[in-house]
């Protein structure tokens, strides 16, 4: 999008919501006071307006990924999942949380199903938190002992799970539980399109929920359709 020193902060927002995190960072309301321009806003935090310009544009333009996962060693799949997706959703819970309970509280009213959707969202973050626990100290380590025993051409020790089978069977009717969730989250906001009253602060909360989403389709695309199938395979062709 273009910005410039007359580009207000209520535009640049709606436009693309990942801007809230850089008002947010310099305290500027992006929300009851979004009219403001970028000259206004700048001149009263005692920013150079290019600087708030530059790390508007910069998350604005963002990045596309043109990954071969699946020509990736399994270890450094493991790897990049935990760094990518684990930690995403670790930060991202928190502020969505954040944003749900002042959206419930000041629309509610008129709004109930928010309450709905906060209360998913809050066994959604219980849930996954368990979840990634579960995969970044059992299932996770043992795939990376399968990667090491087929390099090193050695034996492989049994886990005490049986087989690599037994865990990622309980992670795929995790990620089910999760997709339903979701589902019901994207239904009940309209497939997260906001109402016609909604702030700024509403529709940074839909559009944060949407995204999270969609991150949570391709975390659990790498690990049922790459990672766990290529774990599986690689265990039965060592034993």
């Amino acid at each position: 999008m273009e910005i410039d020193n007359n580009t207000t902060v209520a535009d640049i927002v709606a436009k693309n919501y990942k801007t809230a995190t850089i008002f947010k960072l310099y305290g500027i309301d992006f929300c009851c006071n979004g009219n403001r321009t970028i000259q206004e806003v700048a001149t009263k935090k005692n920013i150079v307006p290019d600087t708030l310009i530059n790390k508007l544009i910069r998350i604005d333009r963002g990045s596309k990924s043109n990954n071969d996962y699946q020509s990736w060693s399994l270890d450094f799949l493991c790897d990049y999942i935990y760094k990518n997706h684990h930690t995403y959703v670790e930060k991202q819970i928190p502020e969505i949380l954040e944003y749900l309970t002042k959206i419930a509280k000041v629309h509610g009213d008129n709004h109930p199903e928010l309450h709905e959707v906060m209360q998913l969202f809050k066994e959604s973050a219980g849930e996954l938190t368990t979840h990634m626990k579960k995969e970044e100290l059992i299932l996770f380590p043992f795939i990376k002992k399968l990667v090491e025993a087929s390099n090193s051409n050695t034996p492989l020790s049994p886990p005490p799970f049986g087989t690599v089978e037994n865990p990622i069977n309980m992670m795929h009717t995790e990620h089910d539980n999760e997709g339903s969730r979701f589902r019901t989250i994207a239904k009940l906001t309209n497939n997260y399109t906001p109402p016609e009253d909604a702030c700024n602060t509403y529709k940074v909360a839909l559009a944060m929920l949407q995204e999270f989403e969609e991150d949570l389709h391709k975390h659990i695309h790498l690990e049922n359709n790459i990672l766990f199938k290529k774990a599986i395979k690689l265990e039965n062709q060592l034993n």
